[in-house]
């Protein structure tokens, strides 16, 4: 059951707190203060998962701490490389380093910027996915090489006589590290390499296929509200090979395309050196607030399912998820942010 933030759900999360039914706590409970008058401005990233967190976070450390927050638009390498020479924002709760990674370690270096945990728990994830019910019919699906070798299960609806493979739009990185990979493993003469057109596009044909329990081989990435609301699984494309990936996403490249695992890009929770020189009880927070993949995925579902904006997604989060974050904080602020839902 979802909750709705009203004077229900507050007197339900006050009475919990009375009656000691909620989660064991990360602390007990006492004055915990923000530690720092400056403003703590938290990058809103344009994707959906970074952009609920930021909203998480800021509830928690505005009603929790009482600190000054502020929600400021970002990306990850105008965020990365104003943090680096401005100490602003102040912190990034999932910032991919993998497209910055020789400047944010000079950062680390230099104790311009700190990694305070792992965003995301277990890695992201991004590959080529087929649908739980598919391999659960046909469980030697387990491999690149075993789906290619059935394009029937995975008919063209424009063309039966070949498997079809949903690729990325046009102009997305993984357009081309999937076209590769199609190119690498020599599909073209019983596959054809669909592209979608959009994201949106792409999502409708995922949806649809799953609505109707039909199987699908389509590439994906994660965390996403798609692969919380629809059980997929990743098939196996082998090892991860850093400069085949690297030759296959640079148009540029001469080499022909290989084969290789997509890597798990690291997602961090980055900050200015000075929330934790400034702010300890701050950076103790960030420290403790990693979410796995797939607890990031379910919770991308409410936004998706009820096109709720990024501040409704992270409200929701705190009404039905009060297991997850209350560890991340003492008592005293649990409570002040359950009765600030209300």
């Amino acid at each position: 059951m979802i909750l709705k933030s009203g004077g229900i759900a507050a007197a339900i999360a006050v009475s919990l707190l009375s009656t000691g039914s909620l989660p064991v706590l990360a602390q007990d409970a006492g004055a915990t203060e923000c530690g720092t008058d400056r403003t703590i401005d938290i990058a809103e990233m344009t994707w959906p998962s970074a952009a609920a967190l930021a909203h998480i976070h800021a509830t928690i450390l505005d009603k929790g701490y009482g600190c000054d927050v502020a929600v400021v638009a970002g990306d990850t390498v105008p965020t990365a490389s104003s943090m680096l020479n401005r100490g602003t924002p102040a912190v990034a709760p999932e910032l991919w380093t993998s497209t910055i990674e020789d400047a944010w370690a000079e950062g680390i270096e230099a104790g311009s910027v700190v990694q305070l945990a792992d965003a995301i728990t277990d890695g992201t994830v991004e590959g080529w996915f087929i649908p739980e019910y598919t391999q659960a019919e046909y469980p030697e699906l387990t491999t690149a090489e075993a789906v290619i070798a059935r394009p029937e299960l995975f008919a063209d609806p424009e063309d039966p006589s070949q498997g079809r493979l949903y690729s990325c739009p046009p102009g997305w990185a993984c357009e081309l590290s999937t076209t590769a990979l199609f190119e690498a493993y020599g599909m073209d003469e019983t596959w054809n390499l669909f592209s979608p057109g959009s994201g949106g596009a792409l999502d409708a044909s995922i949806a649809r296929a799953f609505t109707r329990e039909e199987p699908i081989l389509f590439y994906y990435w994660g965390p996403t509200a798609i692969l919380g609301k629809y059980p997929a699984v990743q098939i196996d494309l082998g090892e991860t090979k850093p400069e085949v990936y690297a030759c296959n996403t640079d148009s540029a490249c001469a080499e022909p395309a290989g084969i290789t695992a997509y890597p798990s890009s690291p997602a961090v929770v980055g900050a200015a050196a000075w929330i934790q020189d400034e702010a300890p009880v701050v950076a103790e927070y960030f420290s403790k607030v990693g979410l796995t993949n797939a607890e990031i995925s379910e919770l991308l579902v409410y936004g998706d399912e009820n096109q709720a904006d990024a501040e409704a997604t992270a409200e929701n989060f705190l009404l039905t998820k009060q297991d997850v974050w209350t560890t991340w904080v003492p008592a005293d602020v649990a409570e002040k942010v359950l009765a600030a839902l209300g």
